[in-house]
């Protein structure tokens, strides 16, 4: 929790941080508080509403699956798609043994390791590391 909400949520520490307001303050701190609480409230009576609307609807599609005679498993049995599989990584094609006798493998594909790099860098050549 910030210090913030500690404060806001303690009461003491509350009454102790608005010592120092004025009662012209504390009234319009209320009034933007009044407001922060009602605009919450009709934010929750809105999701309320909105989620019986809702449910309302799931029930009349139930009651004509039933009518139809269709469950809830005959539509899972389409609409259920198998993830796609990953493909597998690629196999290493250059092996290097590094200077603290760590082998070092690269694919082939994206950045070239440095360890890789410096080899090159000294003449050697990327045939010389193929397995």
């Amino acid at each position: 929790m910030s210090d913030f909400l500690e404060i806001l949520t303690h009461g003491r520490r509350f009454k102790a941080a608005v010592k120092e307001l004025s009662i012209d303050d504390l009234n319009e701190l209320a009034g933007k508080l009044e407001k922060i609480i009602s605009e919450r409230v009709s934010q929750a009576e809105a999701e309320t509403a909105a989620m019986a609307e809702r449910n309302a609807k799931i029930d009349e599609i139930r009651k004509q699956m039933e009518a139809v005679g269709l469950s809830v498993d005959d539509l899972g049995a389409t609409a259920v798609k198998s993830a796609p599989k990953k493909r597998a990584p690629r196999p290493a094609k250059y092996t290097i043994v590094d200077v603290n006798g760590e082998t070092i493998t690269w694919t082939g594909q994206g950045r070239m390791p440095t360890v890789f790099k410096n080899e090159l860098d000294k003449g050697r050549s990327m045939d010389d590391f193929l397995i």
